[in-house]
């Protein structure tokens, strides 16, 4: 009976327990580094700014006034950010977004992997963190944070009703019952401390990312919209690698294009990435929106490489029709892509001067992939191969191990293995520093011992997922109704 009730137990991530699956939200480390940087000269946009930017420096300027040990620590903050600047002004913003990523909450700011593990663009200023706790201490940032809670906690409210409708819209489109995927999440960080014309996503194990300074009444939901769908579908690709492995050659046809090199290397990436371009012509604009209109969109995309557009825009046409959602469709869709035809197309096409560059950026560096594969192997509901891939990690002691074990455990879990479960959390939670990792082994530990029926233990691993990760919305939720009430397995079909 325990084994099956455990198996409920990975449910519980699931948007089935009105845990959100797509967050908009703050968050004090982000408005810590980038308030920082602010404080340093970092003025890209600055009058195109919510107002509440130019109010918050201003504060933050008087602070560092105030005493001598906080200019000190101020000017090693802006010698360090001085240092490090890109030539290009408009580079400066995103190695201190990947960083905050990496960052825990503060004061401590406990980085969240091994410095050999974080993106190649936030490595590159790793070592501010030091200098960044000592700013944050001296010149007071929790308390002008906590100053303008208020203000902050309105943006998500702001925006909600329009990245909600979009959401909507897109699972509509691809007829989607269930958008979300076991253990994933969705975040979009709203912070006006940068500038507005910026929006950096970032995609970290089987989570991602968006980071943007709204100013006025819109958002870029263009933009974001682009991460969904990479959110919705970068599992599905993985799911079918013997599909994926037999459009490898068109990897060759593509080695001229100007677009980024992970796509002339990667079939999933390129696929992906046609597939989603795609659905951005079949459903930009209007119902009035001119046929040429979309088609010079899916010219623009095949001359800059993206030479799969034409296929899936031609294929979407008769999924529209279909009552099959994308998840149903998906397989036959690349089964329909003919290798030859595609490759002869394609040396027919004559490859733009340049390209755009892509909006969501891997957080991984590529010598650090392994577990990554693993997380989104466990998400597209491979668990034999997120197995061996987070046991090669851990055997190898290349990645980090806390989050090897923490994939080890969730397989378990979906094998009904309750003692391997339970171990290999336990194991997770001496090694592990994410606090993410942390906080959901202490969730799973808390409903292993209440179905075991010792309530206090229970309650103990649920406090301290919260004391961990009450800031992030899926931790806290979870765990104030594991302290609720006993855990209760889901009801299983009949």
């Amino acid at each position: 009976m325990l084994y099956a009730a455990l198996f409920g137990l990975l449910a519980q991530v699931c948007p089935a327990e009105n845990v959100p699956k797509a967050v908009l939200d703050t968050n004090e480390t982000l408005f810590t580094v980038l308030t920082a940087i602010n404080a340093c000269g970092y003025d890209q946009e600055l009058g195109a700014s919510d107002p509440l930017r130019t109010q918050i420096r201003a504060e933050v300027a008087r602070a560092i006034q105030a005493s001598d040990d906080t200019r000190e620590v101020t000017r090693n903050l802006c010698q360090y950010y001085k240092e490090h600047q890109a030539q290009d002004a408009s580079r400066n913003l995103t190695p201190y977004v990947s960083l905050a990523l990496y960052l825990g909450p503060p004061p401590e700011f406990a980085p969240k992997a091994k410095e050999a593990e974080v993106a190649p663009d936030a490595r590159v200023v790793f070592g501010i963190v030091p200098i960044l706790q000592a700013f944050y201490a001296k010149a007071g940032l929790h308390a002008i944070w906590e100053r303008h809670r208020n203000a902050y906690a309105a943006l998500p409210d702001r925006y909600h009703d329009a990245v909600a409708k979009m959401f909507f819209n897109t699972e509509i489109y691809l007829k989607l019952a269930s958008a979300g995927y076991l253990g994933s999440q969705f975040t979009v960080y709203l912070d006006p401390m940068g500038a507005p014309s910026q929006i950096n996503a970032r995609n970290y194990g089987s989570d991602y990312y968006v980071v943007i300074s709204p100013s006025g009444t819109s958002l870029k939901m263009d933009q974001i919209r682009h991460t969904y769908l990479h959110y919705l579908l970068d599992p599905m690709a993985l799911k079918y690698p013997s599909q994926i492995k037999r459009l490898e050659p068109l990897l060759d046809a593509v080695k001229t294009a100007p677009m980024e090199e992970s796509f002339k290397n990667d079939a999933s990436l390129l696929v992906t990435e046609c597939l989603i371009r795609a659905i951005e012509a079949r459903t930009g604009g209007s119902g009035k929106t001119p046929e040429e209109e979309r088609q010079k969109a899916v010219q623009d995309s095949v001359e800059q490489g993206f030479i799969l557009v034409r296929y899936f825009y031609d294929a979407l046409i008769p999924f529209e029709k279909d009552p099959a959602g994308l998840r149903s469709a998906y397989e036959d869709i690349l089964q329909g892509i003919d290798v030859r035809k595609e490759f002869r197309r394609a040396g027919e096409v004559q490859f733009a001067s340049n390209a755009l560059p892509e909006l969501l950026r891997l957080a991984r560096p590529s010598e650090g992939h392994v577990l990554q594969d693993a997380e989104k192997r466990l998400s597209a509901g491979d668990p034999e191969a997120a197995q061996k891939l987070a046991q090669q990690a851990l055997d190898e002691g290349s990645e980090d191990s806390g989050r090897a074990l923490f994939i080890l455990a969730q397989v378990a879990t979906m094998n009904r293995d309750m003692e391997g479960a339970r171990n290999y959390f336990l194991r997770a939670l001496d090694v592990a520093r994410e606090p993410k990792v942390v906080a959901w082994s202490h969730i799973y530990l808390g409903r292993i011992f209440d179905l075991q029926e010792d309530r206090d233990a229970a309650l103990d691993h649920y406090r301290a997922a919260l004391n961990v990760g009450g800031t992030l919305p899926e931790v806290k939720a979870a765990a104030e109704r594991g302290m609720q009430q006993p855990y209760e397995p889901p009801a299983r079909p009949q």
